[in-house]
């Protein structure tokens, strides 16, 4: 079953991510998170982040990466088949069929109308994390690690992937370090 689902899910998030990467990553969370409950939202956060750091499609990377947590081997190639079969599928036909109807309104006018939504669906995923780290920072800590990342990419010309991994292996280590220090026996002074 879970070889069906993993089918469903990614084919559905790629035939509906029209407009690329991040239009499908909306998708990819209501499939893994909501519908499946395959990873929770921070999982799918630091995969997301992981992800972007790597070259190549995003939808592709996370499919591939979900498909082997989920179901193994099979289930990666399952998972990125089906994330890129709506793509080749529709290749064929809008590209023969486009071309006939390109210079027509109303078909410039849908695909002006795409960047808006994908902008809308970015926008509320990209508040939902905000709103989750605020949770588990605090605002001070997650403003501040906005403005710090802001800085160090915009003003500093450091690649986000840098950044975004570099933001990982301290929060990991950050977590390792908490967990380590809570199995340690407290003692006092006798």
């Amino acid at each position: 079953m879970n070889h069906w689902h993993l089918f469903l899910a990614f084919f559905r998030s790629g035939m509906l991510g029209y407009g690329g990467g991040p239009s499908s990553i909306p998708l990819v969370h209501k499939e893994v998170v909501e519908r499946y409950k395959w990873v929770n939202d921070e999982e799918f956060g630091d995969i997301l982040a992981l992800g972007n750091t790597l070259p190549g499609p995003i939808n592709t990377k996370m499919a591939g990466y979900i498909g082997y947590r989920v179901a193994g081997l099979l289930g990666m190639l399952n998972a990125i088949l089906s994330s890129i079969l709506p793509t080749i599928l529709l290749m064929v036909v809008l590209l023969t069929s486009l071309a006939t109807f390109k210079d027509l309104p109303w078909v410039a006018g849908m695909t002006r109308a795409v960047v808006p939504v994908v902008g809308v669906m970015l926008a509320v995923l990209t508040w939902d994390f905000f709103n989750k780290s605020k949770k588990k920072m605090g605002w001070g800590k997650s403003i501040g690690l906005v403005a710090f990342s802001l800085v160090i990419i915009q003003y500093l010309g450091i690649h986000p992937g840098i950044v975004i991994t570099g933001i990982l292996v301290y929060s990991l280590t950050r977590k390792d370090r908490v967990v380590h220090e809570q199995k340690l026996p407290k003692r006092g002074i006798s």
